[in-house]
């Protein structure tokens, strides 16, 4: 009897290992808020657990053969794990770090260390973008507007076509007009210049994504949950509009909400 409750001689604790337990439960919450929804990323979370718990048991019953076992299990499978699922684990670091405010601190402590100040989305642009979409919304053309904050959009931007202007209705509208080489894909806006057209976003993995939205939206919402951008989606099927940010879609019901809504993120920018 004394011999099988020594294997429990692991449990002792310590003032070290209370504080161990709540970091590592804190962790846990903060990842398994990350992942909510995106079930490929979920599956490895839980293989990688699995692994990780059975070492811990057989290292506290003194297994040496399945210790040894599971030990090169992990070294193998979290390198192959690292390789091939390097998309999802890169989305699930992003959202991580949007989650926890990590990338937010770091990025303004850089910027007041540099000097770089943020290109801001000033009152007229809002208004020019606001009667941009009002007017494709009643003709039914399909757009994708990204508003960048403080991340960055150099990664999606690449993969699109660079250029400077300043927000012009007529020129939003010109840009996703059916017929021309610019329409498929996304707009970037920087401050107050259009930054970049035609560019790819990441898709969400969310499985709780109404039927009725299209890619454009599952786009919005893909980019949404790796970066603090604002995203516009107008449907080319209703010509509804809606808002995106932080993974959320919203209906916009009328122009006058879209302006509150940019003018929302303009105030909370300056409050910062």
């Amino acid at each position: 009897m004394i011999k099988v409750l020594g294997i429990f001689d692991f449990l002792q604790f310590g003032v070290a290992d209370i504080l161990d337990i709540l970091m590592v439960a804190l962790l846990v919450f903060f990842l398994l808020r990350s992942i909510k929804g995106d079930s490929t990323v979920v599956n490895i979370v839980l293989v990688l657990a699995v692994l990780l718990l059975a070492q811990v048991i057989v290292s506290a019953l003194n297994m040496r053969m399945m210790t040894a076992l599971l030990n090169a299990l992990l070294d193998v499978g979290v390198l192959a794990i690292i390789i091939i699922f390097q998309p999802e684990i890169r989305h699930l670091l992003n959202r991580f770090a949007m989650q926890t405010g990590i990338t937010r601190r770091t990025g303004e402590l850089f910027n007041k260390i540099l000097g770089i100040k943020e290109e801001r989305l000033g009152s007229q642009s809002v208004e020019e973008l606001a009667e941009a979409v009002r007017a494709m919304s009643a003709e039914k053309t399909g757009a994708l507007i990204v508003i960048q904050h403080k991340s960055s959009m150099d990664e999606y931007m690449a993969t699109g076509d660079r250029f400077n202007a300043e927000i012009n209705r007529r020129l939003i509208m010109n840009i996703f007009f059916k017929n021309s080489p610019l329409h498929d894909g996304a707009m970037v806006i920087i401050g107050n210049h259009i930054a970049a057209a035609r560019c790819q976003l990441p898709m969400t993995n969310r499985t709780d994504i109404p039927a009725h939205f299209g890619m454009r939206h599952r786009a919005a919402i893909g980019l949404s949950e790796d970066t603090d951008a604002d995203i516009i989606v107008v449907s080319e099927e209703s010509g509804g509009v809606r808002f995106v940010r932080s993974g959320e879609a919203r209906e916009v019901e009328s122009m006058q909400e879209l302006r509150q809504l940019l003018g929302s993120a303009l105030a909370e920018e300056k409050e910062e």
